[in-house]
Formats: structure tokens, sequence, C-alpha cells
């Protein structure tokens, strides 16, 4: 039987049971000391004082809570990337902000400088650049545009942990960021997030703010481990093989869609959901501290395992691989590739999931282009382009030959259409 691969992996502890089982064991399945430790590891590994991080029940939570310690006046615009996860803009929204949208660069799927220039307004109060798939922004210049027009920097990390930028990490350049701890982000803590708070005037706000909300029952952190379990079982080879994947694959055939399904529901965060105004629990916290040990060797793998794929599809013409600049480094929390548009990109995508390999369009948008935001002040040329790349399996589970097998397939079909599209008619 043909062994699939999927386009995502999880990154799984080995004794993960075990601490869980530990954290119940000692009567700290809910509450404990190790939220602090986690919290002061993380502030640690990114230079700052403890007093900095502070876990919340998701990172997008984190983000609206920096948001709410800024206290900004009802209306002010704040600038997002038109490529971006809906979530964000959305809940920056909830909290009674205007969102605007500036264009990314095609090249490094990262919010365009002079796009952001070009939007700022007297109601323009911040920026947010988002690290997408782990590269990091070009900050010097986002930094200078702040400074030249008196606005606040908040980073998005969801995906970037362990990214630097002139070797400083992500998360440190403006007053705040947010950082995720999703199944299936480069630090799995089966869900939850951080708000990293540099500013110090700042940090005891948002502590406060979320040290208020209640904790989560032990049913509902149960049911969110056991969640992610599954997630991380499901995305295995053999499980993929026999399970997903034959979905996957009369999809390509059908020209069906099953991400549809997969994914969150795009729908307002008016009110907000019941389980987002909840505290991160101490089992989850025992989780990111043993996994932060682990970091930069899965960081390493990611970033040896793209280097690979990336020499392997590199000269086939018409393909862009992912760049990473010489001032930053990049995590590959996902490999993308731009290529072909619309059928011809569908072709290549039913080609390799023929063959076994799990490629697809990103799970990313164009917010702009959502009825959810309506009518919005919004550059997206370049968001546009960069929406229709492949998603290419890289991750840090993969093993040498499977490794192998997903870059000279992906090779294959795209030397094929390129070829295909060179011949005379």
């Amino acid at each position: 039987m043909l062994t699939a691969i999927s386009r995502y992996g999880a990154r799984v502890l080995p004794n993960t049971e075990e601490l869980v089982a530990g954290c119940k064991a000692r009567g700290e399945f809910i509450q404990g000391p190790q939220i602090a430790e986690f919290e002061a590891a993380f502030a640690a590994r990114h230079g700052l004082d403890p007093s900095c991080a502070v876990t919340a029940a998701y990172g997008r939570m984190a983000f609206y809570y920096i948001l709410k310690a800024l206290d900004l006046p009802p209306g002010s615009e704040i600038i997002f990337p038109s490529l971006t996860f809906w979530v964000v803009p959305e809940l920056a929204r909830v909290a009674g902000l205007t969102v605007v949208f500036a264009d990314v660069d095609p090249k490094t799927f990262t919010i365009d400088p002079d796009s952001v220039e070009r939007l700022i307004t007297d109601k323009t109060r911040a920026i947010v650049p988002t690290h997408l798939y782990g590269l990091p922004c070009d900050m010097d210049r986002l930094l200078a545009i702040a400074a030249r027009h008196n606005l606040i920097v908040l980073e998005d990390c969801a995906h970037a942990l362990g990214a630097l930028y002139k070797g400083k990490p992500v998360g440190t350049f403006g007053s705040g960021a947010l950082f995720s701890f999703q199944t299936l982000k480069p630090l799995n803590c089966y869900g939850g997030g951080l708000a990293l708070v540099a500013d110090r005037a700042l940090a005891p706000k948002v502590r406060g703010l979320i040290e208020a909300l209640p904790w989560p029952s032990e049913k509902r952190v149960t049911d969110r481990l056991w969640t992610g379990r599954l997630q991380r079982i499901f995305v295995k080879p053999w499980v993929f093989s026999i399970s997903l994947f034959p979905v996957l694959w009369i999809s390509a055939l059908i020209d069906a869609n099953p991400d549809v399904f997969l994914w969150e529901k795009i729908r307002s965060l008016h009110p907000l959901p019941d389980q987002y105004t909840e505290r991160f629990p101490n089992a989850q916290a025992v989780i990111g501290l043993e996994a932060l040990k682990y970091l930069d060797q899965w960081t390493a793998q990611a970033q040896a395992n793209a280097k690979y794929v990336t020499e392997t599809l590199s000269g086939i013409p018409g393909i862009q691989v992912p760049i990473a600049p010489p001032d930053r480094t990049h995590v590959y929390y996902q490999y993308c590739v731009i290529g072909p548009e619309g059928p011809k990109r569908d072709e290549l995508v039913v080609r390799c999931v023929r063959r076994g390999i799990d490629i697809e369009t990103l799970h990313v948008d164009v917010p702009p282009d959502m009825e959810l935001f309506g009518t919005v002040k919004a550059e997206a040329a370049g968001a546009r382009r960069c929406a229709q790349a492949l998603q290419i399996p890289a991750y840090c589970g993969l093993r040498r030959d499977q490794l192998e097998r997903v870059a000279t397939t992906v090779r294959d079909v795209l030397a094929e259409a390129s070829a295909a599209a060179s011949s005379p008619p």
C-alpha cells in the first residue's frame, strides 16, 4: 500500500502522557507552579524578565489582551498584512479598533513596509508585523516607520518561535508580541498561547487582565489534550494513509476542497466564545516547559529539511522557493513555493496527491477579500499572489527517506509541468 505523507507534522515529546499524569497525581492539573516556571523560561529565552511573559488560553487572546491593555481610542486604525490568519484582525475589531491591510512582499510573504507607510493616517496607532511561515519581517524598516509616525509595534510570532532578525529573537522588537502553542505550531502545548510584553509599563496591565480570568474546567483541558493527541496521531504517515488521505485523494479527482471542513469556521467573534476567556492550565505549561528543551533541535532539523528541499527544487523554471535574507533566520513552520496559478496549480496538486504527497494551497487568508471584514482600506495584490502558493511537507518529523521522496516527487511533477508549458503546441 502507498504510504502517504501529510503536509503537516506535529512536534511531540516522548513523555507527554507521563508529564500530564504527574500533574494529575500532584493535584496540579489546572493550577500549579509550572505556569510561572514556563513563563520565566520563555522570557529568559528572549532575554526578558519573567514578568514580561504571560500565558493565555489562545495566542489570539494574548494579542487581544495586549490591545485591551493599550486602551487605544475606539476606532483607532491598526495595520495588518493582507496575508494573515483572519482571527487576529477579527479580534482587533472585537477590541474596538479599525483594521487596515497592507500588502506583502511576494518574495518573503511578509508585510511590505512601503505599503504600510502609504496607508498611515492620523488615526493609525499600531502596526502588526506577522512573521509568516517562520520568516522575520524587515524589522529595521518597520521600526523606523513606527518611530517617524509615533506608532506601536505588536509582533505576530505565531509561526516564528526561534526565528532571529540580526541575531535578536522575534517577539522582542515591539511593545508586545503573541505566540501560539497549538498542536501544529513550533512549540506544541496542545493549545494555548503567550503574550510577550517587552514594554515594562504594559506588561503588568496585560497580566492583570489575563489573571482576572477564571480557570478552565478539568474536562475542558482533558478534551483539549485528547483533541491534540488525535491531531498528532492522524498526521502520522500510516494513520494518515488510511484515514484522511483517501478523502484528499478522492477530492483531488473530483475537484473538491475538503479543507473547508478541517479549519475553523469564519465568523464574527463578538461576543467572545467562553473558552477564549479562561486561563492557561498547568498541565499544558508542564508540556511547554519540557518542549522548550527540544525547540532548538526541532528548529535545526526543520531548517536542514528545508535546505534539502530547496536544493532539490532550485533551478526549475517558474518556481520560487522560500528565501531567507542573510540578516534573518527562517524556522520553516511551513515550506511554501510559488509557481503556476489557477488550473495549472490545481493539476500539480492532483499529480502530487496521486503519488502520495499531500500538498495544497496554503491555509492562510487574504482578509480584505473576506465578507467578514466588509469594505476595508487595503492593498493586497502581492497577498493574492502569495495565497496561490503551494505548501510542501518539510517539517522536522520527516525521516530522511520520506523527505527525499517528497522532494523528488514534487521536483518531478514541477519539472514535468514546466516542460509541458514550454513545449510548442
